[in-house]
């Protein structure tokens, strides 16, 4: 049988979003110690700049250490584009999400906001391989200006994507809408199907949000899912080390 992976993604990551995460990644240390793929996020909705933080750069610096991989994702993680004008567009950036920050983005601003991002990682000291949209929502100017960075990825909700040509890498990615009891429900019955459906499959990504740590189902799902996955024998990777193993980073 071909190696099977997964990658263990916290979304959101950030001073704030810090407190919700950091009981289940205390556990998973303890019990269920694997490499986690961290989504970055450098100035979240605009409260409290990481830059400002040197106590929490110093955790995800040792995070570092232990293996794990910091992505950066996107800038502030908050849409402050202008007024939608089309339904769709106010559909998917009112109500869908109101955390598309690259929905909406021309080249020259996404660009000016992922070198801002990738320009913090640099004075850090951090390797950065990956960039992933909020909500992973990316306008063409986005795509465009993600293909100039010199960065090895992105991906959406479904798939890795080598850049700078957007090679499509299949990857499906499990996550929960966790905000009230019906939707934690059917999370759990889709994600269940989506663990049987791509049980197979060579890349699976769990990707967990501060919200769903904020409810004991959810975490347990979560905890529960990936204890699953390891017993049926696939191996816990960041994402970057999969593309490697690939030969494709």
């Amino acid at each position: 049988m071909a190696e099977r992976a997964l990658a263990f993604v916290l979304h959101d990551v950030a001073p704030e979003t810090w407190p919700d995460y950091e009981p289940l990644v205390r556990r998973l240390d303890a019990q269920r110690p694997v490499p986690i793929t961290w989504l970055v996020v450098p100035d979240f909705h605009h409260r409290n700049p990481l830059a400002r933080d040197p106590a929490f750069c110093r955790f995800l610096e040792s995070r570092l250490q232990r293996g794990d991989e910091l992505v950066l994702h996107g800038y502030s993680h908050t849409d402050s584009g202008p007024t939608p004008l089309t339904l769709r567009d106010w559909f998917m950036r009112r109500i869908f999400t109101h955390e598309g920050e690259f929905y909406a983005l021309d080249e020259a601003e996404a660009l000016a906001r992922i070198e801002a991002g990738i320009g913090l990682f640099r004075r850090l000291g951090w390797p950065l391989h990956g960039f992933v949209a909020p909500a992973w929502l990316m306008s063409a100017g986005t795509r465009a200006a993600l293909s100039r960075t010199g960065l090895s990825y992105t991906s959406d909700s479904g798939h890795l994507f080598r850049l700078p040509d957007f090679e499509p890498i299949n990857a499906p990615g499990l996550v929960w809408s966790a905000r009230s009891a019906w939707r934690r429900e059917l999370s759990r019955q889709y994600c269940e199907r989506l663990l049987a459906r791509h049980r197979q499959a060579p890349l699976l990504r769990l990707g967990l949000h501060p919200v769903d740590m904020r409810h004991e189902r959810s975490r347990e799902w979560w905890f529960d899912a990936l204890g699953r996955l390891l017993a049926d024998g696939r191996l816990a990777l960041t994402k970057h080390d999969w593309l490697q193993r690939q030969g494709r980073a």
